[in-house]
């Protein structure tokens, strides 16, 4: 019970403390020490000095784009570029519309309220955040029936920043009360060597130039991936080797780790097969592929497919799934002769 509470009130605490998780602490916190999303890098930087010049909260701000390129780091930095506390939630947490008055009472003046996965809010729980979010107040009914009656509380003037994975399935008017949109794009090899190269400074590890880059080739576009491969890079250079990180030792670990030359692990390559093994190149779809493989469609999904057809390995067509010629060049495998010329797919990202 006492690390549930201590959990809660943790959670709830302004920015981030020397007491965090160590991925926490690999978090950049302000916006000169952020490596990459240079477009959004500088455009936030005007819209927040703007804010601080007129002495308001910043404007609301949405926060879209894949899993793990820096949408929470993102967040913490407005609040300490504003000089301001955070309030970190999530949109599944807040169950009900009085969980989510709770938090906007706490809030003080010019403060950041961060709901992660925004478009998981409940229809009732997004109702009560709209006038919140255009007039700073909340309209709460007391009572039932002919007694009921309608109060409003008036809010400090705050900042929402919302993060989302799946910016379509955001409703249109939650969405249009987001004065910025910020799209986060996959990063390129040269830019998370950058951001491997100070995580491993952080971390007090070395690490050369050259297994930084081949680190940073396999993580998929993504720094969160970039991080956890330096982290279990980490503890093979210090048990199978002499501490220090380079390219022989990424190579070895990498391999280990069944993670390829392009960042694709078992279940990527797994998936591929699958389908050029199984039903001849595709089409085939989802649910039958999940089924065949064992595993949620929801996880191939959300999981496998986005960057394997970023790679160009695999298409969508409405039959189903199909694989390219770059995937059966990427596997060793020799493609059919019948491969239409439209299925070859577009280039590889990097």
């Amino acid at each position: 019970m006492q690390d549930q509470a201590i959990y809660g009130a943790k959670m709830m605490q302004p920015g981030l403390t020397a007491a965090d998780t160590e991925e926490n602490n690999l978090r950049p916190q302000h916006l000169e020490d952020y490596i990459g999303q240079e477009k959004v890098k500088q455009n936030l930087k005007v819209y927040l000095e703007a804010a601080r010049r007129r002495g308001e909260a910043m404007d609301h701000v949405l926060l879209y784009g894949p899993p793990g390129l820096g949408k929470t780091t993102l967040a913490g930095i407005i609040a300490n570029e504003m000089g301001v506390q955070i309030r970190i939630t999530s949109g599944p947490a807040i169950e009900k519309p009085g969980d989510l008055a709770a938090l906007l009472t706490n809030l003080q003046e010019g403060d950041v309220l961060f709901i992660d996965e925004i478009h998981r809010l409940s229809r009732q729980v997004e109702e009560v955040l709209y006038p919140a979010l255009e007039d700073y107040a909340l309209d709460i009914i007391i009572g039932k029936g002919p007694s009921a009656q309608s109060i409003r509380i008036n809010l400090p003037h705050f900042t929402l920043v919302g993060a989302t994975t799946r910016a379509g399935q955001l409703t249109g008017p939650l969405r249009d009360r987001f004065g910025v949109l910020l799209k986060l794009e996959l990063y390129s090899p040269d830019e998370l060597a950058q951001i491997i190269r100070r995580s491993a400074g952080i971390l007090d590890q070395p690490i050369t130039p050259e297994g930084a880059y081949e680190l940073a080739k396999r993580s998929r576009g993504t720094p969160r991936v970039a991080n956890r491969f330096l982290k279990r890079v980490r503890d093979f250079a210090t048990v199978l080797g002499d501490g220090v990180i380079d390219r022989e030792v990424c190579l070895m670990a990498l391999r280990r780790m069944d993670v390829d030359e392009l960042g694709l692990d078992e279940l990527d390559r797994s998936l591929l097969r699958a389908i050029i093994e199984m039903y001849g190149g595709g089409p085939v779809g989802l649910e039958t592929l999940a089924a065949a493989l064992g595993e949620e469609a929801v996880t191939l999904e959300d999981l496998c497919e986005p960057y394997l057809m970023q790679m160009g390995f695999l298409t969508r067509t409405p039959r189903g799934r199909c694989v390219t010629h770059l995937a059966y060049q990427h596997l060793g495998m020799r493609p059919p002769e019948d491969l239409s010329p439209e299925d070859s797919g577009q280039q590889s990202m990097f």
